[in-house]
């Protein structure tokens, strides 16, 4: 498990996959820094703010909401020992020669920009801290390309190639950066697009959360730049 007290902050905190990182590292005694656009959500998915728990309202496409984001958690519990990326967003889309550019834009944006402005204003403070962990999100669907899904597969295959830049670059300062690929995740969104899927073959956010527990902790100091697949039963 992560140190006890390390302060992690997660992006994207009020979805399905947040959440269950957020109470996952909250078990094992993280302080917690959720970052969302909307109050409310973070509201309804936890309830308030604590002692060790902290909510920083912000738009992951502005860079300067986001650098706010990542000092207010230095202002209130002093260092940033963990960065979780798990904002991002899937929808299918038409073939490659028909995709057009909003949403290239979008699927960029959500899974890739919103991740570069997080390390952007994280990773100085991991630096004047002296090391830290970074996870991200990226996708099984990553690894190959699929029928009308070229945007998001280029963009999720850019996190494992960024991810695997930024572990080359930080690693002897301390920082490791690596990436979960999960498949399909078992959310009621999920269910609901899928009514004839058997969601017991899917993986559970809470178990997907447990690799994000494993990857901040100490036991996986030699572990840098990896894409971990977290997959569906088969």
């Amino acid at each position: 498990m992560p140190p006890t007290s390390a302060t992690v902050l997660v992006t994207g905190a009020s979805g399905n996959l947040g959440r269950a990182v957020a109470r996952a590292f909250e078990r094992n005694g993280a302080r917690l820094v959720l970052i969302d656009r909307r109050p409310e959500k973070l509201a309804v998915a936890f309830g308030g703010e604590s002692a060790g728990r902290i909510f920083a309202i912000a738009d992951l496409l502005d860079r300067a909401q986001v650098e706010r984001a990542a000092r207010s958690a230095i202002e209130r519990f002093g260092r940033i020992d963990v960065l979780c990326n798990i904002a991002g967003g899937f929808r299918m889309g038409p073939p490659v020669h028909e995709t057009p550019d909003a949403d290239w834009d979008f699927q960029f944006d959500v899974n890739l920009r919103t991740l570069l402005n997080a390390v952007r204003a994280v990773v100085p403070h991991m630096l004047a801290g002296g090391g830290g962990k970074i996870i991200n999100v990226g996708a099984a669907s990553a690894l190959k390309g699929a029928a009308g899904m070229g945007a998001y597969c280029a963009a999720k295959s850019a996190v494992i190639r960024v991810t695997e830049s930024m572990a080359e670059e930080l690693r002897e300062r301390n920082i490791n950066v690596n990436c979960v690929l999960p498949t399909i995740i078992d959310t009621p969104e999920n269910r609901a697009a899928m009514p004839d899927a058997d969601p017991a073959r899917w993986v559970a956010a809470d178990d997907l959360a447990q690799v994000f527990v494993f990857l901040a902790s100490p036991e996986a100091r030699a572990i840098h730049g990896a894409a971990v697949p977290v997959p569906a039963l088969s």
